[in-house]
């Protein structure tokens, strides 16, 4: 069932991006949940990092739903790591697949991650942006938190605390502005791990079938992901232009 959301008034993002820059983390999540309207939830991809976000953010709000897009072709070992942190995090996790099974769809189109960048970014549209989409519509989000961060690409590099994504949708990254060794404190602080194959070189972790390690990137790692012929899945952009 949808959740009932309130109609928030309306925000200044700059004022409030403005503010954001002079709080912590944790603050901020407080802060958005204060300000943004309901309802609210945290993706994940519980990629290397993932811990931070879902720890953080499931602290201030403890039964946040925990969106995890299962494109089918997660490594063995992400599934893995989703079970070691729901368990340990209580995460009132919220799974969304593509509308048919990866069986069904290489049927249908065969595999579209191996005809370059339309084949690529087809795939990401079938497997990653329409479950997300749904998921948004689902549950009738209002403030959507993820954990991106400035450093992880160029293609992140001007990301903000908050950003407006609909007439009543904001998505917030309370840890934007973090470095690697933000979270690596962060991670060690709480105890907290990184993903099983953060050891093994993979330093963005995805589909197992379009993610490399740093070292068979050639220690490029913008080309971690996707062969290098793009950065972003297209999860991350619904509504960057609203």
């Amino acid at each position: 069932m949808r959740e009932c959301r309130r109609v928030s008034p309306a925000i200044d993002v700059g004022a409030l991006n403005a503010e954001m820059q002079g709080l912590g983390a944790e603050a901020r999540v407080r802060r958005a949940a204060e300000l943004l309207p309901e309802a609210r939830i945290l993706s994940s991809s519980f990629g290397a990092q993932a811990a931070v976000s879902l720890h953080l953010v499931t602290r201030a709000l403890p039964r946040i739903p925990v969106v995890l897009i299962d494109t089918g072709y997660l490594f063995a070992e992400t599934y893995g790591f989703v079970d070691a942190l729901a368990a340990r995090l209580d995460l009132n996790l919220r799974i969304y697949r593509p509308a048919a099974s990866p069986a069904w769809l290489e049927a249908r189109h065969g595999k579209l991650w191996e005809h370059g960048a339309a084949g690529i970014e087809r795939y990401n549209q079938i497997h990653k942006v329409e479950p997300m989409q749904r998921a948004l519509a689902d549950l009738g989000v209002g403030t959507w938190f993820a954990g991106l961060r400035r450093q992880q690409s160029r293609t992140r590099a001007a990301i903000e605390a908050v950003q407006r994504i609909g007439p009543d949708r904001y998505k917030v990254h309370p840890i934007f502005d973090w470095t690697d060794r933000n979270v690596y404190d962060y991670l060690k602080r709480h105890g907290l791990p990184y993903h099983p194959l953060w050891e093994r070189g993979y330093v963005s972790i995805g589909d197992w079938h379009t993610t490399r390690s740093l070292r068979d990137a050639g220690d490029a790692s913008e080309a971690t992901r996707f062969f290098g012929l793009q950065r972003e899945c297209g999860l991350h952009l619904i509504g960057a232009g609203s």
